[in-house]
């Protein structure tokens, strides 16, 4: 197999350019380098000779990135951060995981699912202290200090870190006793005739979308209830207020014991990937380090 070549100039001037992305301007990016403006000027315009494409338009007042400079610095991004872990992994690789650990769960996940996890990671590392909170409210995870939270669904800050470690199907679920009064939905379209509970939270609470043999179908409900947890979702569900969508965690028991049944499941399930979600770009302590690695293997 031939070697691979490894131009020597490869990463020159990236972290110089996603500096100066960050910072806004190229005087912040040099304080915050150490160097001189002129020296993050030359950097950048030596990246761009060799790259042959403008990345930065700049004016005497003003600094924007070029569609090429946009999809570099995406991937150059991402270079810098890889680049800042492996050096402090090997700084801190003695570390010990300690002090306070914030956290933050969905209810009904937190509650059913990690629960045994942080206790076990407890034991494991006896000299980190756990603040943990499990609701269903938007977390601005930097504002408000938390160290590591769990999210389901698609992460669309990405100033933010996010770790897959586990997915579940979507289902829709109704009581028996909901089903036999009101009749069980043939079609992804009966629902708009139905008690619907609506979780307030989605973009588009009042619209349900459904896959089949990839054409979609879109049915707008008038909700019976609509509420910000999924835990009351369920719990109204079993008594038979309505019919309501939410991933299976949150209503596996119901569904085993026989309190909730699955319906319409000819259709595509969708499927809500599960994050260990903290700050971008943030100093990784080794509480949280090892907290998100934990989890990840609990989840194996």
């Amino acid at each position: 197999m031939p070697q691979k070549v490894i131009h020597t100039d490869l990463l020159d001037g990236i972290a110089v350019f996603v500096r100066v992305v960050d910072a806004g301007s190229f005087t912040a990016a040099a304080h915050a380098l150490g160097h001189s403006t002129s020296y993050v000027s030359k950097e950048i315009s030596r990246l761009e000779k060799r790259l042959s494409s403008r990345l930065l338009n700049r004016t005497t007042r003003t600094l924007s990135l070029t569609d090429a400079g946009r999809a570099y610095y995406e991937r150059c991004n991402q270079i810098v951060i890889d680049a800042e872990n492996a050096e402090r992994s090997i700084s801190h690789l003695q570390e010990k995981p300690n002090g306070l650990l914030r956290i933050n769960a969905p209810g009904s996940f937190g509650s059913i699912y990690l629960l045994d996890v942080l206790s076990q990671f407890m034991h494991r590392y006896p000299d980190v202290k756990l603040e943990v909170e499990f609701n269903d409210r938007i977390i601005d995870v930097v504002a408000e200090g938390f160290d590591v939270v769990i999210r389901v669904g698609a992460i669309k800050d990405t100033n933010l870190v996010a770790r897959k470690f586990t997915t579940s199907r979507g289902v829709v679920v109704a009581s028996p006793e909901y089903l036999k009064r009101k009749g069980c939905p043939s079609r992804a379209e009966d629902l708009s005739q139905h008690d619907c509970i609506a979780y307030s939270l989605l973009a588009t609470p009042r619209q349900w979308d459904f896959f089949k043999d990839g054409k979609r179908t879109s049915v707008t409900i008038d909700p019976r209830a609509i509420c910000n947890s999924s835990a009351i979702e369920v719990s109204m569900a079993v008594k038979g207020i309505g019919i309501t969508r939410l991933p299976l965690f949150t209503c596996e028991r119901e569904v085993a014991n026989g309190e909730l049944n699955i319906i319409l499941d000819e259709y595509d399930p969708v499927k809500y990937d599960v994050f260990a979600v903290y700050p971008h770009r943030q100093y990784l302590t080794a509480k949280v380090r090892a907290f998100v690695d934990f989890v990840v293997a609990a989840f194996e």
